[in-house]
């Protein structure tokens, strides 16, 4: 049964019954990262139509904060064509599984060789409504502790770098950070250091 929206016009945040039911569903291409599905579909005025959609597991991302500054990583981006920085962030292995806080303690030591104290959950983001089905666990990482990183094949360009705040910001302004997860995240803290959860000063 569908939720009555609230009196600022935003419905409730609950699952409700689909507006679209899927008739059928078939996969166009499948590797150990994703699937991409097409599904026949019906509204609910009866009217069908086709959707084309990835399916992929749930990433975390990280904001590793010490010192008034984020530690951030920078990479090579095939489908933007260009190099670009953001939080680490990334998924499981296609054979391996665990909890969000296993995988965001994971990706942290493999991207940049940290280990934290302390994680703490900032919250849970789609992340391409329209395209995808997945969502990203976000966590702010703090009490860090450096080590060895354990780089994948496909991240051995990868660069990692602390910057101070006010330069992140900086690097939001003239786009050199792009990454939707990692502003994302960022809007989580801003958020959470407003409502006095979290205070890194």
């Amino acid at each position: 049964m569908r939720k009555e929206p609230s009196q600022n016009g935003v419905g409730s945040a609950e699952p409700t019954a689909p507006d679209v039911r899927m008739l059928s569903s078939s996969v166009v291409y499948a590797d150990r990262w994703l699937t991409f599905r097409r599904d026949e579909t019906e509204r609910g005025d009866g009217s069908r139509g086709t959707y084309a959609y990835v399916v992929k597991r749930n990433f975390a991302l990280i904001i590793a904060a010490e010192n008034g500054g984020f530690h951030l990583v920078e990479e090579y981006r095939y489908p933007l064509g260009r190099r670009g920085w953001s939080f680490p962030q990334g998924g499981f292995p296609h054979d391996e599984s665990g909890t969000a806080e296993e995988l965001a303690r994971l990706e942290l030591a493999q991207e940049t060789g940290l280990r934290a104290a302390r994680l703490t959950h900032l919250g849970t983001v789609a992340a391409a409504h329209g395209m995808t089905n997945q969502y990203g666990e976000y966590f702010l990482a703090t009490g860090l502790t450096p080590g060895p990183s354990e780089l994948e094949p496909e991240e051995l360009d990868l660069r990692h770098e602390w910057v101070p705040r006010e330069v992140f910001e900086e690097m939001i302004t003239d786009r050199r950070i792009v990454d939707d997860s990692t502003l994302a995240a960022y809007s989580l803290l801003l958020m959470a250091e407003r409502r006095g959860d979290i205070d890194l000063s």
